[in-house]
């Protein structure tokens, strides 16, 4: 029996608890991420880095970070980023999944029954 492959869109993202993160007067969502573990603390205590790193997303990112809520799937996203933003989110689908993946790489997002909390 051959296996069903998966497909990314399917896939649903929920944001990560590890990092809080919040909406500016401007629309801009900015992710304050706390560095964590030995090597954070001591670039904390002999280089003086800070503790919170405040990132701020791009209007793109600021509309579709807040769409992440553990229920919708990158599909049901992909559409919505389309008719907010028509022909500018082009070529859409690529953009999302690289974007989806930065987002799980740097632990801002996790995937609802593929990842750990």
């Amino acid at each position: 029996m051959a296996k069903k492959k998966e497909n990314y869109l399917d896939y649903i993202p929920a944001i990560s608890e590890k990092n809080r993160w919040d909406v500016g007067g401007n629309g801009v969502v900015t992710i304050h991420m706390v560095h964590r573990g030995v090597y954070a603390w001591i670039a904390q205590k002999f280089f003086h880095r800070p503790q919170v790193s405040h990132i701020d997303l791009d209007r793109m990112g600021s509309f579709i970070f807040p769409l992440i809520d553990g229920k919708r799937t990158v599909g049901d996203i992909a559409l919505l980023v389309k008719a907010e933003f028509g022909q500018e989110a082009e070529p859409l689908y690529d953009r999302l999944v690289k974007y989806m993946q930065i987002l799980r790489n740097n632990g801002f997002i996790r995937y609802v029954g593929k990842d750990k909390e």
